[in-house]
């Protein structure tokens, strides 16, 4: 059974570590940020989380129910990460451009972090604010409600999926991804156009995009299919004023 999570203020009154440093969820977190980035999700466990911030391992159940708790929480902490400097400008094809452009980068930033929480919805404070941001800037700009939440799913699951591919890239080691890249022009480049004619034709363009993320593109295709719907429902609403 998974142990009760200490209440915050019960944390605050406990001793230091042997080190001097006082342990609080967010150091935790960003503990187990750094332990992901050099070690990968098999080198984030407990015990070695504890070595790291010098704690008995036991202690974080303090903070956190098991391991799984501590992944949502570090899902949050990237949420969050995107969210920090973000305001609505009240143009929501922008609005949803740059908050996309911020999870995106964000979670390739910690592709290690992406690969374990990317799946995941964590209910945390900074997951909720995001969400609500999202279906507020739809819902302001016009959209009904059974269209903003559609495209809020695409919009979410588009962005987590982009992610979650381009983190797993960044993940593999250096010769693995190397070798990935120069597939491009070891392989698809010098096909010959008998056999293979559309690759060989598409062949200088894939070499140059194949190696970047395709998110941004993929964003802009969702927004103006969204753009579209917005201004098919602006000329129904005008029309139908006009005929009143």
């Amino acid at each position: 059974m998974p142990k009760a999570v200490v209440p915050e203020e019960k944390r605050r009154r406990r001793r230091p570590t042997r080190s001097g440093t006082v342990l609080s969820e967010r150091l935790i977190v960003e503990t187990a940020l750094r332990m992901l980035r050099e070690h990968g999700s098999a080198g984030l466990t407990a015990r070695r989380l504890g070595l790291a911030l010098d704690a008995d391992p036991s202690t974080l159940y303090r903070y956190f129910r098991g391991m799984d708790d501590l992944t949502l929480a570090i899902g949050d902490a990237l949420i969050g990460q995107a969210l920090d400097g973000w305001r609505p400008t009240g143009e929501w094809r922008s609005d949803l451009r740059g908050l996309g452009l911020r999870i995106h980068a964000v979670y390739v930033g910690h592709p290690q972090a992406a690969l374990l929480t990317a799946n995941r919805v964590t209910g945390r404070a900074h997951e909720l604010a995001a969400d609500e941001a999202i279906l507020d800037v739809l819902r302001t700009a016009g959209f009904p409600l059974p269209d903003t939440v559609r495209i809020y799913q695409a919009f979410i699951d588009q962005t987590l999926a982009f992610a979650a591919l381009d983190a797993a890239s960044l993940a593999l080691p250096r010769e693995s991804r190397s070798a990935d890249e120069d597939m491009w022009r070891s392989t698809y480049a010098r096909l010959p156009r008998v056999t293979h004619p559309r690759i060989a034709e598409a062949a200088p363009l894939l070499v140059t995009r194949m190696v970047d993320s395709a998110y941004p593109t993929a964003l802009e295709m969702l927004l103006d299919s969204a753009a579209a719907q917005w201004e098919a429902l602006r000329a129904l609403t005008t029309g139908g004023a006009a005929e009143r």
